[in-house]
């Protein structure tokens, strides 16, 4: 076959595969960019560390279940198709988005609130466990041998294109609410941000409508015609000496460490700039969004080169650069928004004290707020909340202190440049992963065995990145890069593993 058959309407099923998956992703993530407004939404406000640990606990917990989605919707996609299987998911990911955006809060109804967020996030990790796999392997099976890379590459930037939308809806939204910053704020933790998860149905609608339209994988509809379709793929794919062996490999040579490469370079990286180094919430996530957009890009291009010089030492030099440089790049964000290390202008020094009576006593909630600037051009906001009590002898509670720091232009873009190498090892790791895992496995069992290995090495060791690592630095409260031991004894775990074992030759016979 030509290459020019090959690829007629390639453009039109990357499209249309990118698009549900696209908006797949940003459903999932819109949970884990919203983090801490969640966690005093579905959580008891009285421990805030407890809370926000919750809520990642939470987000967790859809990256646990995505193996068993894998092995589901894998199945079914090995034995109806690819096109319906991923329309399903995207249907069940979109329903569980908007419903979550619909719960009422802890206040409202209690304990329930928190139980029925973690049933919506285990079917969101279902859906998504079937998703990704569909759709690598949809376009895949329509790309020419030689060019396998460039054309999944497209679908691996999905996933970070859906983070980005995620927190430019997300700052939009609140920007929109309220002309006065402090009333958007005000709004936006109050109900302003049910509205990213409730909009997600109207991008779901769109991509069903595209997904409809599309055909059945011509490797995939060949085999049914010719009535060589798996019978039993989970007992094909797993219960084969062989090719079980292909998903360890593949799980513990590649998809292990490009998980947590993923996820400690965008959303760690996210929860280490907001919540360890305490820059305030917009900076916080434009720094973010630059870093993607810059990044992003090379998804295409590692990918396009993994089609010439092989998949394997272009994803393990991800991890390797991720090893060796994690805590350097880390510590210099923390040394950035650091104040003890910059000079305070004593006579700018703002303080204001608020009090506000407790219904029903004679005590009252007492507020000091104090507004520090620094001759860098660094400004801190620092709110301190306890209770004053009227009746002498009672013991003040420790003050629950809140900081919120506004970075000057020069240490803004600094971080911008350190999360951008942060995504480029994400774009290193991740950008030829799809080619290489279509390329392991043969076409009648192809979505279960990719989606396996796949979703346990992003669900189960990346998805807890984020979880694992926070909980190390309120443990280890002193070292505040403690959380980065994790990914990187995954990485190195991943990084020895594939160097001894992995082949980084290109298959030709892919298409068996």
């Amino acid at each position: 076959m030509s290459d020019n058959n090959q690829t007629k309407g390639i453009w039109k099923v990357i499209g249309a595969s990118s698009l549900g998956t696209l908006i797949e992703w940003y459903d999932f993530y819109i949970f884990g960019s919203l983090a801490v407004v969640i966690a005093n939404q579905f959580f008891p406000k009285t421990n805030p560390t407890a809370a926000l640990l919750s809520t990642l606990a939470t987000f967790a917990a859809g990256f646990i279940v995505r193996p068993f989605g894998a092995l589901v919707f894998g199945r079914l996609g090995d034995l109806v198709g690819r096109k319906y299987t991923f329309l399903l998911t995207l249907v069940l990911m979109g329903g569980s988005t908007f419903a979550i955006g619909c719960i009422p809060g802890y206040d409202s109804i209690g304990f329930l609130a928190p139980i029925l967020v973690l049933v919506l996030r285990l079917i969101q990790g279902l859906a998504l466990g079937g998703e990704y796999g569909g759709a690598a392997t949809y376009v895949a099976e329509h790309s020419p041998a030689h060019r396998r890379g460039y054309f999944t590459s497209w679908i691996q930037t999905t996933a970070t294109l859906g983070l980005f939308i995620s927190l430019g809806v997300i700052l939009l939204t609140r920007h929109w609410l309220d002309a006065d910053p402090a009333k958007s704020i005000a709004k936006f933790n109050d109900w302003g941000w049910r509205i990213p998860f409730l909009i997600s149905i109207l991008l779901v609608i769109v991509s069903i409508y595209i997904r409809l339209r599309m055909a059945e994988s011509p490797m995939y509809a060949k085999l049914k015609t010719e009535g060589k379709t798996s019978v039993n793929p989970l007992k094909e794919s797993f219960g084969h000496k062989a090719n079980l062996k292909m998903v360890l490999l593949a799980l513990f040579g590649a998809t292990m460490g490009q998980g947590v490469v993923w996820y400690t370079g965008q959303f760690y990286a996210q929860s280490f700039i907001e919540n360890v180094c305490k820059v305030e919430f917009d900076q916080s996530r434009t720094i973010l969004i630059w870093g993607i957009l810059f990044a992003t890009p090379f998804f295409v291009v590692f990918a396009s080169l993994s089609d010439k010089i092989g998949r394997k030492w272009i994803m393990l030099s991800g991890m390797l650069l991720a090893v060796v440089s994690y805590n350097y790049l880390f510590t210099s964000l923390f040394n950035i928004a650091d104040a003890k290390q910059k000079t305070e202008i004593v006579a700018n020094t703002k303080n204001e004290t608020t009090m506000k009576a407790i219904a029903g006593s004679q005590d009252s909630i007492r507020k000091l707020v104090t507004k520090t600037y620094y001759t860098d051009g660094m400004s801190m906001l620092q709110t301190k909340t306890d209770t004053a009590y009227a009746t002498a002898g009672k013991t003040t509670k420790k003050p629950l202190v809140v900081i919120s720091k506004t970075l000057n232009s020069s240490d803004y873009w600094k971080m911008v440049g350190i999360v951008f190498i942060l995504i480029l090892y994400v774009t290193l790791v991740y950008g030829p992963i799809a080619a290489f895992l279509v390329e392991l496995f043969p076409t009648k069992i192809r979505y279960t065995s990719m989606s396996l290995p796949y979703h346990i090495g992003n669900g189960v060791f990346g998805g807890l990145t984020p979880f694992i690592a926070t909980l190390l630095t309120t443990i280890y409260v002193d070292n505040k890069i403690v959380g980065l031991m994790y990914p990187i004894i995954i990485a190195t775990i991943c990084l020895v593993i594939g160097t001894i074992y992995i082949s980084n030759r290109i298959d030709p016979d892919v298409d068996r």
